[in-house]
């Protein structure tokens, strides 16, 4: 990592500081530094780039990173490729006139990147590779087969291939590519983020690596297509927060109120997720009055906070009547007259509660709205109070993926509950009924064990059927169709306990 840092010498820096246009801190302000932090880990930028507050990637991402094997093998292949890629006049002299290898010119190729890769299983140094350039062919095609494995390390509505695309080097598997990619970045050295090699038409764009929101949108202009979904990146600005932070603060006891009809649970999920700890922790609890027409989300809503959720199911004398509102007003009335919370959060969009805000004198409220489905007749009233209110909407909501997943697993298991009923004793036994087999109790635990309890779940053309000769795991991960380990934690485990004692089935 020497190589690549003393490479970028104190004019460089300060000469890509200056191309920075004047004007970023205004277009892409409030922005978030996630994904913008894993692509410059991945293409190898230097961890004090990381360990500089001034900088954008962020030294927490670093460090997830390092602890993943797969990211880790593709940020040495790209600090390796990129430092052959500065270095090639002088490493091909060294290897043609000196019969060197690569591994012995650490001034030129960062030697403990070849130590990692070595320590990972990884080598691309072939006894048939004679010259520089086809390293750069080995090189590139590893990272070729391996860049998918980073595909999990970015959010779903980040368009992969976009991403993949700045690490496979145009035909890259061909000495003749990697020349022409040679060519083309020690000419324009100045314009690659942190002078690190990636896959693109160079120019003068600043730090593409700025941070999350110029990174999308040029990323997506780079292929020809349009970023929109800019909540994605952004996040509420330091006057927002510091507000929260504030009325916080100087509560002696907080208490968050939930309308659910009249609020989004992925948004909400994603305010608190964006919230310092050092103040969340000093919310006594979430109390949700909920609907059964309401988002189903909502009830695992606390696996995803650390603050203690209560979840109030309300039920309708009307079918056409919620009593939600009433419910909501009688409890908050309730925890201010009877608990001695002295400070609301009230989280809804509707201007009924304006007479229960009115009504307490006493107690001190923030309310969270959305922006759309809030009318200017609340928020005036609000001003004209001095009640400070906010829009979930500013939130980034990036981070909000892990409730969606979890929420959508808990719909899908609650389907194949309901749909999908097979209890495996009970098909044996009919089985045996209709072809008039007679089996001892010995025989047929033998082939239940072996037959039935190794039955798997597949899905093909979206339906669902069993094969013969899987575990149980596959069983489960069949179920949870995709990224379900990662989210296993965070969804009812009913299903996978009907699938362990056999009782969720077969639809074909």
């Amino acid at each position: 990592m020497d190589v690549l840092e003393n490479a970028v010498t104190e004019k460089n820096v300060l000469v890509e500081a200056a191309a920075f246009p004047t004007d970023d801190r205004v277009t892409y302000k409030d922005s978030t530094y996630e994904i913008v932090s894993k692509v410059a880990y991945l293409i190898g930028v230097p961890k004090r780039i990381f360990d500089n507050e001034h900088e954008a990637p962020k030294i927490e991402i670093y460090e997830k990173l390092d602890a993943d094997k797969t990211a880790r093998i593709i940020r040495h292949l790209c600090i390796i490729r990129t430092a052959i890629e500065r270095n090639f006049k002088h490493i091909n002299e060294r290897m043609k006139f000196s019969y060197l290898s690569i591994s012995s010119m650490p001034e030129y190729v960062p030697q403990d990147s070849l130590q990692q890769l070595n320590a990972d299983g990884v080598s691309f140094i072939k006894k048939s590779s004679t010259k520089l350039s086809q390293h750069i062919v080995e090189i590139n095609k590893l990272i070729s087969d391996r860049i998918n494995n980073c595909k999990k390390l970015f959010p779903l509505w980040l368009n992969w291939l976009y991403v993949k695309n700045l690490f496979l080097m145009p035909d890259g598997l061909k000495e003749e590519g990697t020349k022409a990619a040679a060519d083309i970045y020690y000419a324009h050295l100045l314009f690659y983020p942190y002078q690190m090699y990636i896959n693109w038409e160079p120019e003068d764009v600043g730090n593409l690596l700025y941070n999350d929101k110029k990174f999308v949108t040029l990323l997506y202009q780079m292929n020809g297509d349009y970023f929109t979904e800019y909540r994605k990146v952004s996040d509420a600005g330091s006057y927002i927060k510091g507000s929260i932070y504030e009325f916080i603060g100087s509560s002696e006891k907080v208490v968050v109120v939930v309308d659910c009809e009249n609020s989004d649970p992925y948004k909400l999920c994603a305010t608190l997720k964006n919230l310092d700890y050092q103040y969340t922790q000093k919310i006594a609890s979430i109390i949700l009055f909920d609907d059964v027409h309401s988002a189903s989300a909502w009830r695992i809503l606390n696996s995803f906070t650390h603050i203690p959720v209560e979840h109030m199911m309300t039920e309708r004398v009307k079918q056409n009547k919620s009593l939600v509102d009433v419910m909501l007003i009688a409890r908050t009335c309730q925890e201010h007259y009877k608990n001695n919370v002295d400070s609301f959060i009230l989280v809804s969009s509707d201007s009924d509660y304006w007479g229960l805000i009115s009504s307490l004198p006493e107690a001190r409220f923030l309310v969270m709205i959305e922006r759309e489905n809030c009318g200017s007749d609340l928020k005036n009233a609000l001003v004209n109070a001095g009640i400070f209110y906010c829009y979930i909407d500013d939130f980034y909501s990036g981070n909000a993926e892990d409730i969606k997943i979890g929420a959508l697993f808990k719909e899908m298991y609650h389907y194949i509950d309901q749909a999908v009923r097979l209890n495996i004793y009970e098909m044996f036994t009919e089985a045996l009924r209709a072809t008039r087999i007679e089996m001892s109790s010995s025989e047929q635990k033998q082939f239940v064990d072996k037959y039935l309890k190794t039955m798997q779940m597949s899905i093909a053309d979206n339906v669902a059927f069993y094969t013969p000769g899987a575990s149980r795991d596959n069983i489960l991960r069949a179920l949870h169709l995709a990224q379900c380990d990662e989210n296993e934690s965070a969804i009812s485990d009913s299903c996978c306990d009907k699938i362990k004692r056999g009782s969720v089935g077969n639809q074909k």
